[in-house]
C-alpha cells in the first residue's frame, strides 16, 4: 500500500490546499493530511479547530485522513509507514524553500521521497496568509475556501472587532 502524507498548518485549510490533496488521493492509496501544532507561527485557528475545519472539507475523499502532528515530520512520516511526503508549490518562491526542505528530509531520511505538486491555475495564488488578510479586514474570501471556512474565519473575526 502507497501512503503519502502531506504536511502544514493549514491555518485555514484553502480551495488550494484541497486542490493539491484530491491529486495526492488520485496517486496513493493512502494519504495523511497532517496538521501541524505550529505554536511558532502562532496560527488563527487552534490545532483542534484546523483538524475539525479539514475533516469537514473532505468527506468526499475516502482514502483520506486528517490527523495531527508534532514533532519532527521525518519520524512522524515513518511511524506512519509512509513512503512520500507531498508538497504543494505555488510559484518559485515557494519552490525554493520547498527544495530546502526536501533536500534536509532527504539527508535525514534517504528512503523518502518528496513530491511536489501544482494546484490548478485558477487556485495558485491562493495562500493561508492571504485569506487570514482578506478575512480579517471581513473581505469576502468565499473563492479561497470552502464555505465551513469561510464561516469560521467570519465568526473568529467578528468576535476580534473592537478588541
Amino acid at each position: 500500500m502507497s501512503i503519502a502524507v502531506y504536511p502544514g498548518t493549514f491555518n485555514p485549510i484553502t480551495n488550494g490546499h484541497i486542490d493539491i490533496l484530491e491529486r495526492a488521493s488520485r496517486i496513493f492509496d493512502r494519504v495523511l493530511l497532517s496538521i501541524a501544532v505550529s505554536a511558532g507561527k502562532n496560527p488563527l485557528f487552534s490545532l483542534e479547530e484546523r483538524i475539525d475545519l479539514a475533516r469537514k472539507c473532505i468527506p468526499s475523499l475516502p482514502n483520506v485522513e486528517v490527523v495531527p502532528l508534532t514533532g519532527l515530520l521525518i519520524d512522524f512520516v515513518r511511524a506512519q509507514g509512509a513512503q512520500v511526503i507531498v508538497r504543494g508549490i505555488r510559484a518559485v518562491s515557494d519552490y525554493e524553500y520547498e527544495l530546502q526542505l526536501a533536500n534536509m528530509n532527504r539527508a535525514m531520511a534517504p528512503e523518502i521521497e518528496t513530491l511536489f505538486l501544482t494546484p490548478a491555475d485558477n487556485l495558485s495564488f491562493i495562500s493561508s496568509t492571504l485569506v487570514r488578510e482578506i478575512a480579517s479586514f471581513h473581505g469576502n474570501v468565499s473563492r479561497f475556501v470552502p464555505p465551513v471556512v469561510e464561516d469560521a474565519l467570519r465568526n473568529r473575526f467578528s468576535s476580534k472587532v473592537g478588541d
